[in-house]
Formats: C-alpha cells, structure tokens, sequence
C-alpha cells in the first residue's frame, strides 16, 4: 500500500503543477474545494427524505476520488517528500483506525474536520472510502484513471474553455469509467494506454483532430 500511496502523491503533485508550477506556494484553499466536494458526494447519494432517491454509487466513487485529489494537495507543506506523506498516512491509519459509519455520516465527519482544522483527515478519508464500498485498490485504479483524465483535459483546452467535456451526450467522466474496465491499474503503461484511449474516443466524438 505504501508504494500506490507514493506513486498518487507523485502523480497528484505532477497534475498541481501543470496548473501552477509552483503550487504548494500559492496556499490554494484545498480545504474549501474538498467539503464543496463533499456536498456534491450527498447530492449524488440522496438526501431528501421527501422524495424517492436512490444513490448514483458511479458518481458516488467519482466524488471520493476528487475528494482524495485535493486531500492529498493539503498534505504537501513545500518541505516533505510523497514518501514521507505516505508514512504519515499509514501511521495515522494504524493510530486512529477509520470509524463504521453510514456513508453520510462519514462525509459530514471529513468535511467537518476540513472546516473546523483546514486539515486533511486520512483516518476520515478512509472511513469514507469504505462506506462508499471502495477497496484501497479500487482507489488506486480510480485515481490513476482520474489524473489520466485531468491531464488530457489540461492538455486539450481546459483551462481556457476549449474543452469539450460533453462527448455524444455523456461527459468524459462516463467515458472514462467504461475505459478504465478495459485497462489493467497494475500495468506500469496503464495510464499512457489510457490516455491513448480517451483521445481516441474524444477525438471520434467532436470530430477533431489528434
């Protein structure tokens, strides 16, 4: 587990500098962007006891990883290293064991203690994952298959609006999700492979080309 923690750190820190290279100085308000998250992940799984909902679980998961994306953000001061993140990360875990809780007792108890310490809660985080019916290895194949995703959307106009995020009627989240059954997380290639494939299948739909 040690080294997949490693290996998203690097990766997450990669995609924060794509956006801005020096990212970690700029004291972006990660905590404000993860509890906002959290509220979409509520959204998505039923909350209004007035009405019939049932939990959008795909988007549900989706929402889990955008809110590891900028929790893992928080964990970077400018002085520590992916590795020693991950260390940290495996010891709160083993401190602090994730608590059972119902899946919006769990995002409501992450979201508060982003709110209340502007700090990133591993052992929350974990808690959450688990009541979304995620294993660290689903993690880890849904994150890779994200950062594939925000790198192609930086790479093809995100940034200044030339993106098409709707492709045939389904944005490229949906895609993505169909694309990721068909790659191997454990493959060294996994993400070149589908980078590949969501440029091929974008490019299909708006009728650009590569």
């Amino acid at each position: 587990m040690q080294q997949r923690l490693i290996t998203m750190l690097e990766m997450q820190d990669r995609m924060n500098r794509k956006v801005h290279p020096d990212w970690i100085s700029q004291n972006f308000a990660w905590y404000r962007a993860l509890w906002i998250e959290c509220g979409e992940l509520v959204e998505h799984y039923g909350y209004k006891w007035w009405k019939k909902q049932e939990p959008a679980w795909e988007q549900v998961r989706l929402e889990v990883i955008d809110i590891w994306h900028f929790g893992m953000s928080m964990r970077f001061d400018g002085s520590n290293t992916p590795a020693q993140i991950a260390g940290e990360i495996l010891q709160e875990l083993q401190e602090d064991p994730p608590a059972q809780l119902e899946l919006r007792d769990a995002v409501e108890a992450l979201a508060t203690h982003a709110l209340a310490k502007r700090q990133f809660s591993a052992s929350h985080f974990w808690a959450l994952m688990h009541a979304a019916g995620m294993t660290p290895d689903e993690l880890f194949a849904a994150y890779v298959g994200k950062n594939v995703l925000n790198f192609f959307r930086q790479d093809h106009g995100y940034k200044d609006g030339s993106y098409r995020k709707q492709w045939r009627g389904r944005e490229d989240n949906e895609h993505l999700a169909e694309l990721l059954e068909t790659i191997d997380s454990d493959n060294p290639a996994c993400a070149e492979q589908l980078y590949r494939a969501l440029a091929e299948r974008y490019f299909g739909a708006v009728g650009l080309d590569a």
